[in-house]
Protein backbone atom coordinates (compact mmCIF):
# COMPACT_ATOMS: atom_id res chain seq x y z
CA UNK A 1 0.00 0.00 0.00
CA UNK A 2 1.47 3.68 -0.93
CA UNK A 3 1.34 6.37 1.18
CA UNK A 4 1.08 9.40 0.16
CA UNK A 5 1.59 13.13 2.81
CA UNK A 6 -1.12 15.74 1.59
CA UNK A 7 -0.55 19.46 3.33
CA UNK A 8 -4.16 19.84 5.31
CA UNK A 9 -4.42 23.73 5.42
CA UNK A 10 -8.06 24.59 6.71
CA UNK A 11 -7.35 27.99 6.67
CA UNK A 12 -10.27 30.47 7.54
CA UNK A 13 -14.07 30.41 8.30
CA UNK A 14 -15.79 27.41 7.13
CA UNK A 15 -12.76 26.07 5.72
CA UNK A 16 -12.26 24.40 8.81
CA UNK A 17 -15.42 22.41 8.67
CA UNK A 18 -15.11 21.31 5.00
CA UNK A 19 -11.48 20.21 4.88
CA UNK A 20 -12.55 18.01 8.28
CA UNK A 21 -15.67 17.05 6.08
CA UNK A 22 -13.58 16.03 2.61
CA UNK A 23 -10.90 14.48 4.92
CA UNK A 24 -13.50 11.89 6.15
CA UNK A 25 -14.65 11.51 2.36
CA UNK A 26 -11.34 11.15 1.54
CA UNK A 27 -10.32 8.57 4.22
CA UNK A 28 -13.30 6.42 3.21
CA UNK A 29 -12.14 6.43 -0.58
CA UNK A 30 -8.56 5.05 0.80
CA UNK A 31 -9.91 2.46 2.73
CA UNK A 32 -12.67 1.03 0.18
CA UNK A 33 -9.62 1.07 -2.24
CA UNK A 34 -6.82 -0.70 -0.18
CA UNK A 35 -4.17 0.49 -2.34
CA UNK A 36 -3.69 4.15 -0.93
CA UNK A 37 -3.53 5.74 2.58
CA UNK A 38 -3.13 9.76 3.45
CA UNK A 39 -0.94 11.19 5.72
CA UNK A 40 -1.76 14.17 6.75
CA UNK A 41 0.42 17.27 7.43
CA UNK A 42 -1.60 19.76 9.76
CA UNK A 43 -1.17 23.02 9.41
CA UNK A 44 -3.23 26.52 10.60
CA UNK A 45 -1.98 29.22 8.37
CA UNK A 46 -4.90 31.48 8.36
CA UNK A 47 -6.10 34.69 8.65
CA UNK A 48 -5.46 33.91 12.51
CA UNK A 49 -2.39 32.75 12.00
CA UNK A 50 -1.54 36.14 10.20
CA UNK A 51 -2.77 38.57 13.18
CA UNK A 52 -0.97 36.57 16.15
CA UNK A 53 2.42 36.46 13.67
CA UNK A 54 2.43 38.94 11.29
CA UNK A 55 2.23 37.09 8.27
CA UNK A 56 0.18 34.34 6.81
CA UNK A 57 3.02 31.74 6.53
CA UNK A 58 6.53 31.79 8.42
CA UNK A 59 9.47 32.23 6.42
CA UNK A 60 9.93 28.45 5.37
CA UNK A 61 6.67 27.98 4.85
CA UNK A 62 7.54 26.99 1.19
CA UNK A 63 9.78 24.74 2.28
CA UNK A 64 7.54 22.82 4.75
CA UNK A 65 5.15 22.31 1.54
CA UNK A 66 7.47 21.26 -1.24
CA UNK A 67 7.74 17.69 -0.14
CA UNK A 68 4.03 17.20 0.39
CA UNK A 69 2.58 15.14 -2.64
CA UNK A 70 -0.39 17.44 -2.55
CA UNK A 71 -2.26 20.34 -0.57
CA UNK A 72 -5.59 19.94 0.07
CA UNK A 73 -6.85 23.97 1.27
CA UNK A 74 -10.04 25.32 2.78
CA UNK A 75 -10.75 28.79 2.36
CA UNK A 76 -8.22 31.99 3.18
CA UNK A 77 -10.31 35.24 4.18
CA UNK A 78 -11.75 36.76 6.95
CA UNK A 79 -12.40 40.27 8.32
CA UNK A 80 -10.27 42.41 9.93
CA UNK A 81 -7.11 41.36 7.02
CA UNK A 82 -7.12 42.93 4.11
CA UNK A 83 -7.97 40.37 0.83
CA UNK A 84 -4.66 41.89 -0.61
CA UNK A 85 -2.96 40.49 2.43
CA UNK A 86 -4.58 37.41 2.48
CA UNK A 87 -4.06 36.23 -1.22
CA UNK A 88 -0.34 37.81 -1.51
CA UNK A 89 0.68 36.40 2.05
CA UNK A 90 -0.14 32.43 0.96
CA UNK A 91 -1.96 31.73 -1.88
CA UNK A 92 -0.27 33.34 -4.79
CA UNK A 93 3.01 32.21 -3.42
CA UNK A 94 2.11 28.80 -3.42
CA UNK A 95 0.76 28.86 -6.54
CA UNK A 96 3.68 30.54 -7.98
CA UNK A 97 6.77 29.18 -6.32
CA UNK A 98 5.49 25.78 -7.25
CA UNK A 99 4.32 26.38 -11.22
CA UNK A 100 0.74 25.97 -10.32
CA UNK A 101 0.16 27.54 -14.04
CA UNK A 102 -2.96 25.96 -14.53
CA UNK A 103 -6.35 26.39 -12.77
CA UNK A 104 -8.88 24.09 -13.80
CA UNK A 105 -12.34 24.40 -12.61
CA UNK A 106 -15.45 22.14 -13.87
CA UNK A 107 -18.15 23.79 -14.53
CA UNK A 108 -21.37 21.02 -14.54
CA UNK A 109 -24.95 20.81 -13.46
CA UNK A 110 -25.50 17.77 -11.36
CA UNK A 111 -28.80 16.43 -10.83
CA UNK A 112 -30.47 17.98 -7.26
CA UNK A 113 -28.87 21.09 -7.82
CA UNK A 114 -31.30 23.96 -9.26
CA UNK A 115 -30.07 26.23 -12.37
CA UNK A 116 -31.06 29.87 -12.22
CA UNK A 117 -31.15 29.18 -16.08
CA UNK A 118 -34.84 28.58 -17.78
CA UNK A 119 -35.16 25.72 -19.25
CA UNK A 120 -31.74 23.70 -18.76
CA UNK A 121 -31.16 20.67 -17.08
CA UNK A 122 -28.19 18.20 -16.29
CA UNK A 123 -25.98 17.35 -19.01
CA UNK A 124 -26.88 20.96 -20.38
CA UNK A 125 -23.91 22.13 -18.53
CA UNK A 126 -20.94 20.28 -18.81
CA UNK A 127 -17.56 21.85 -19.45
CA UNK A 128 -13.69 22.75 -18.08
CA UNK A 129 -12.13 26.17 -17.54
CA UNK A 130 -8.87 26.31 -17.58
CA UNK A 131 -7.56 29.73 -16.43
CA UNK A 132 -3.75 30.83 -16.30
CA UNK A 133 -2.54 31.05 -13.11
CA UNK A 134 1.23 32.21 -12.44
CA UNK A 135 1.43 35.72 -15.23
CA UNK A 136 -1.19 37.71 -17.33
CA UNK A 137 -3.44 40.81 -15.27
CA UNK A 138 -1.77 39.60 -12.25
CA UNK A 139 1.62 40.20 -12.20
CA UNK A 140 3.01 41.89 -9.14
CA UNK A 141 4.15 44.58 -11.42
CA UNK A 142 3.49 48.15 -11.27
CA UNK A 143 3.19 50.85 -8.38
CA UNK A 144 1.92 54.30 -6.91
CA UNK A 145 3.65 57.45 -7.58
CA UNK A 146 2.72 60.72 -5.51
CA UNK A 147 0.32 58.71 -3.28
CA UNK A 148 -2.48 60.85 -1.80
CA UNK A 149 -2.18 63.88 -3.92
CA UNK A 150 -3.81 65.44 -6.63
CA UNK A 151 -1.48 64.47 -9.31
CA UNK A 152 -1.06 60.91 -7.34
CA UNK A 153 -0.46 57.96 -10.57
CA UNK A 154 -1.28 53.98 -10.27
CA UNK A 155 0.34 51.70 -12.77
CA UNK A 156 -0.67 47.70 -12.60
CA UNK A 157 1.32 45.98 -16.02
CA UNK A 158 0.03 43.10 -17.39
CA UNK A 159 2.61 40.32 -17.92
CA UNK A 160 2.36 37.88 -20.81
CA UNK A 161 5.26 35.31 -21.72
CA UNK A 162 5.25 33.18 -24.88
CA UNK A 163 5.91 30.27 -22.52
CA UNK A 164 3.57 31.01 -20.11
CA UNK A 165 0.51 31.36 -22.78
CA UNK A 166 1.58 28.54 -25.09
CA UNK A 167 1.61 25.70 -21.84
CA UNK A 168 -1.79 26.55 -20.70
CA UNK A 169 -3.45 26.75 -24.33
CA UNK A 170 -1.63 23.67 -24.89
CA UNK A 171 -2.89 22.02 -21.87
CA UNK A 172 -6.40 23.03 -22.83
CA UNK A 173 -6.30 21.23 -25.55
CA UNK A 174 -4.64 17.99 -24.39
CA UNK A 175 -7.08 18.17 -21.75
CA UNK A 176 -9.91 17.90 -23.99
CA UNK A 177 -8.07 14.95 -25.55
CA UNK A 178 -7.70 13.58 -22.11
CA UNK A 179 -11.32 13.99 -22.10
CA UNK A 180 -13.06 13.13 -24.93
CA UNK A 181 -14.03 16.55 -25.47
CA UNK A 182 -14.47 17.84 -28.92
CA UNK A 183 -13.92 21.85 -28.84
CA UNK A 184 -11.59 24.41 -27.42
CA UNK A 185 -12.58 27.97 -27.09
CA UNK A 186 -10.54 30.82 -26.04
CA UNK A 187 -11.39 33.94 -24.27
CA UNK A 188 -9.76 37.19 -25.68
CA UNK A 189 -10.36 41.14 -25.99
CA UNK A 190 -7.99 41.90 -28.58
CA UNK A 191 -10.77 44.49 -29.78
CA UNK A 192 -9.97 46.94 -26.77
CA UNK A 193 -6.86 45.28 -25.43
CA UNK A 194 -4.10 45.97 -28.59
CA UNK A 195 -1.01 44.31 -27.10
CA UNK A 196 -1.15 41.41 -25.13
CA UNK A 197 -4.60 39.97 -26.00
CA UNK A 198 -3.62 39.83 -30.27
CA UNK A 199 -0.78 38.40 -28.53
CA UNK A 200 -2.96 35.87 -26.81
CA UNK A 201 -5.05 35.21 -30.16
CA UNK A 202 -1.78 34.28 -32.38
CA UNK A 203 -0.68 31.54 -29.99
CA UNK A 204 -4.12 30.37 -29.49
CA UNK A 205 -3.87 30.31 -33.10
CA UNK A 206 -0.49 28.57 -33.33
CA UNK A 207 -1.53 26.16 -30.65
CA UNK A 208 -4.79 25.03 -32.40
CA UNK A 209 -3.31 24.45 -35.80
CA UNK A 210 -1.67 21.53 -34.17
CA UNK A 211 -4.63 19.77 -32.87
CA UNK A 212 -7.15 19.43 -36.30
CA UNK A 213 -9.38 16.70 -34.14
CA UNK A 214 -10.14 19.49 -31.82
CA UNK A 215 -12.16 22.41 -32.75
CA UNK A 216 -11.43 25.95 -32.12
CA UNK A 217 -13.04 29.07 -31.80
CA UNK A 218 -12.59 32.26 -29.61
CA UNK A 219 -14.95 35.19 -28.07
CA UNK A 220 -14.84 38.42 -26.67
CA UNK A 221 -14.78 38.27 -22.68
CA UNK A 222 -17.87 39.88 -22.18
CA UNK A 223 -19.65 38.39 -25.11
CA UNK A 224 -18.45 35.25 -23.84
CA UNK A 225 -20.09 35.96 -20.42
CA UNK A 226 -23.34 36.05 -22.41
CA UNK A 227 -22.93 33.08 -23.91
CA UNK A 228 -21.96 31.25 -20.87
CA UNK A 229 -26.03 32.28 -19.69
CA UNK A 230 -27.58 31.90 -22.99
CA UNK A 231 -25.80 29.02 -24.79
CA UNK A 232 -23.93 27.26 -22.10
CA UNK A 233 -24.27 23.56 -23.60
CA UNK A 234 -22.11 24.89 -26.49
CA UNK A 235 -18.74 24.98 -24.48
CA UNK A 236 -16.86 21.96 -23.78
CA UNK A 237 -13.12 23.40 -22.85
CA UNK A 238 -12.18 26.93 -22.40
CA UNK A 239 -9.09 28.72 -21.85
CA UNK A 240 -8.41 32.65 -20.52
CA UNK A 241 -5.53 34.22 -19.19
CA UNK A 242 -5.64 35.14 -15.60
CA UNK A 243 -8.23 38.36 -14.78
CA UNK A 244 -10.74 36.78 -17.57
CA UNK A 245 -10.56 33.14 -16.26
CA UNK A 246 -11.04 34.45 -12.55
CA UNK A 247 -14.28 36.07 -13.70
CA UNK A 248 -15.19 32.89 -15.94
CA UNK A 249 -14.52 30.84 -13.20
CA UNK A 250 -16.97 32.39 -10.89
CA UNK A 251 -20.07 32.54 -13.67
CA UNK A 252 -19.38 28.99 -14.33
CA UNK A 253 -20.48 28.03 -10.70
CA UNK A 254 -23.53 30.43 -10.33
CA UNK A 255 -25.28 29.12 -14.02
CA UNK A 256 -24.67 25.74 -12.71
CA UNK A 257 -26.55 26.49 -9.28
CA UNK A 258 -24.22 26.71 -6.39
CA UNK A 259 -20.57 28.16 -6.01
CA UNK A 260 -20.92 25.92 -2.97
CA UNK A 261 -20.23 22.71 -5.13
CA UNK A 262 -17.42 23.99 -7.28
CA UNK A 263 -14.22 22.72 -6.84
CA UNK A 264 -10.56 23.93 -8.40
CA UNK A 265 -7.12 22.51 -8.92
CA UNK A 266 -4.19 24.86 -9.24
CA UNK A 267 -1.65 22.48 -11.14
CA UNK A 268 1.49 21.87 -11.47
CA UNK A 269 1.81 19.63 -15.00
CA UNK A 270 5.08 18.76 -14.75
CA UNK A 271 4.32 17.10 -11.29
CA UNK A 272 8.00 19.18 -9.71
CA UNK A 273 5.76 20.47 -6.94
CA UNK A 274 2.96 19.91 -5.41
CA UNK A 275 -0.30 20.95 -6.86
CA UNK A 276 -3.22 22.52 -4.40
CA UNK A 277 -7.21 22.03 -4.72
CA UNK A 278 -9.17 24.46 -2.96
CA UNK A 279 -13.13 24.68 -3.43
CA UNK A 280 -14.22 28.04 -5.02
CA UNK A 281 -16.75 29.30 -2.13
CA UNK A 282 -14.57 31.44 0.14
CA UNK A 283 -14.20 31.14 3.66
CA UNK A 284 -18.11 32.58 4.39
CA UNK A 285 -17.88 34.03 7.99
CA UNK A 286 -21.51 34.77 7.86
CA UNK A 287 -21.83 31.10 8.58
CA UNK A 288 -18.62 29.69 10.04
CA UNK A 289 -18.92 27.41 12.73
CA UNK A 290 -22.66 26.86 12.43
CA UNK A 291 -22.02 23.20 11.09
CA UNK A 292 -23.89 23.90 8.32
CA UNK A 293 -21.63 24.79 5.21
CA UNK A 294 -21.66 22.82 1.79
CA UNK A 295 -18.73 20.23 1.69
CA UNK A 296 -19.77 19.49 -2.07
CA UNK A 297 -17.10 21.64 -3.20
CA UNK A 298 -13.87 20.58 -1.03
CA UNK A 299 -15.38 16.99 -1.54
CA UNK A 300 -15.16 17.61 -5.53
CA UNK A 301 -11.59 18.88 -5.10
CA UNK A 302 -10.82 15.59 -2.74
CA UNK A 303 -11.59 13.39 -5.98
CA UNK A 304 -9.83 15.71 -8.64
CA UNK A 305 -6.95 15.20 -6.18
CA UNK A 306 -7.14 11.81 -6.20
CA UNK A 307 -7.28 12.33 -10.05
CA UNK A 308 -4.14 14.07 -10.49
CA UNK A 309 -2.43 11.46 -7.74
CA UNK A 310 -2.81 8.64 -10.04
CA UNK A 311 -5.99 6.93 -8.65
CA UNK A 312 -8.53 7.99 -11.06
CA UNK A 313 -10.84 5.10 -9.61
CA UNK A 314 -10.78 6.82 -6.45
CA UNK A 315 -11.29 9.89 -7.98
CA UNK A 316 -14.39 8.26 -10.06
CA UNK A 317 -15.92 6.83 -6.95
CA UNK A 318 -16.06 9.96 -4.99
CA UNK A 319 -17.53 11.65 -7.95
CA UNK A 320 -20.31 8.80 -7.90
CA UNK A 321 -20.98 8.67 -4.56
CA UNK A 322 -21.00 12.90 -4.42
CA UNK A 323 -23.66 12.99 -7.54
CA UNK A 324 -25.91 10.14 -5.77
CA UNK A 325 -26.05 11.72 -2.83
CA UNK A 326 -26.93 15.17 -4.67
CA UNK A 327 -29.83 13.41 -6.67
CA UNK A 328 -31.19 12.10 -3.44
CA UNK A 329 -31.73 15.41 -2.06
CA UNK A 330 -29.21 15.07 0.66
CA UNK A 331 -27.87 18.85 0.28
CA UNK A 332 -26.96 21.83 2.97
CA UNK A 333 -29.61 24.61 2.48
CA UNK A 334 -27.59 26.79 0.03
CA UNK A 335 -29.04 24.50 -2.47
CA UNK A 336 -32.60 23.77 -1.06
CA UNK A 337 -31.58 21.03 1.23
CA UNK A 338 -32.35 20.35 4.91
CA UNK A 339 -28.91 18.49 6.19
CA UNK A 340 -26.00 19.97 7.93
CA UNK A 341 -22.72 19.39 6.72
CA UNK A 342 -22.15 16.35 8.64
CA UNK A 343 -25.06 14.52 7.65
CA UNK A 344 -23.94 15.17 4.10
CA UNK A 345 -20.42 14.00 4.11
CA UNK A 346 -21.82 10.55 6.31
CA UNK A 347 -23.95 10.17 3.42
CA UNK A 348 -21.53 10.59 0.79
CA UNK A 349 -19.42 8.31 2.79
CA UNK A 350 -22.27 5.67 2.99
CA UNK A 351 -22.67 5.84 -0.92
CA UNK A 352 -19.01 4.99 -1.52
CA UNK A 353 -18.79 2.23 0.38
CA UNK A 354 -22.05 0.97 -1.02
CA UNK A 355 -20.24 1.62 -4.43
CA UNK A 356 -17.18 0.35 -3.72
CA UNK A 357 -18.30 -3.28 -4.84
CA UNK A 358 -18.14 -2.48 -8.20
CA UNK A 359 -15.10 -0.43 -8.57
CA UNK A 360 -11.46 -1.90 -9.25
CA UNK A 361 -9.57 -1.69 -6.42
Amino acid sequence: MKQLQIASIPGDGIGKETVAAGRKVLDTACEVHGGVTFEYLDIDWSCEYYKQHGQMMPDNGLDILRPCDAIYLGAVGFPGVPDHVSLWGLLLPIRRTFRQYVNLRPVKLMAGVQTPLANRYPGDIDFLVVRENNEGEYSNMGGRLYQGTNEEVVVQNTVFTRAGVERVVRYAFELAIKNGRKKVSSATKSNGINYTMPFWDEIFAEISSEYPEIENNQYHIDALCARFVTHPDEFDVVVASNLFGDILTDLGPAIAGSIGIAPSANINPTRAYPSMFEPVHGSAPDIAGKGIANPMGQIWCGAMMFDHLGYQDCGDLVMRALADTLAAGTTTADIGGHANTMEVTEAVCRRIKKLAGSVPS
